[in-house]
């Protein structure tokens, strides 16, 4: 759990695999995130975390980094659960 100066960061990867894979969707955090923690969550969008190229064969795009954590198959769910549990809201 991070302490009240600390920000989320939700590092969304824009790359062209994770768009196609259903990364589009995401962009719907850009509206939820503001909203829902205010200052306290950190959102950018990225050219490529290059997790796909790791293993293409197998990729789990859209990829998304909250703090250190990766999140694969990327949901706007997802997401939001992790950023919730990072911040200690149940």
């Amino acid at each position: 759990m991070k302490n009240s100066a600390e920000k989320v960061s939700v590092k969304v990867c824009l790359g062209t695999t994770c768009f196609v894979m259903g990364g589009g969707n995401l962009q719907e955090l850009n509206e939820i995130i503001p909203k829902k923690y205010g200052n306290k969550v950190e959102l950018s969008g990225v050219n490529c975390l290059g997790l796909c190229s790791i293993n293409w064969e197998y990729s789990k795009a859209p990829y998304v980094k909250v703090d250190d954590d990766v999140v694969n198959e990327a949901t706007v769910e997802k997401v939001l659960e992790l950023v919730d549990k990072k911040l200690g809201i149940n």
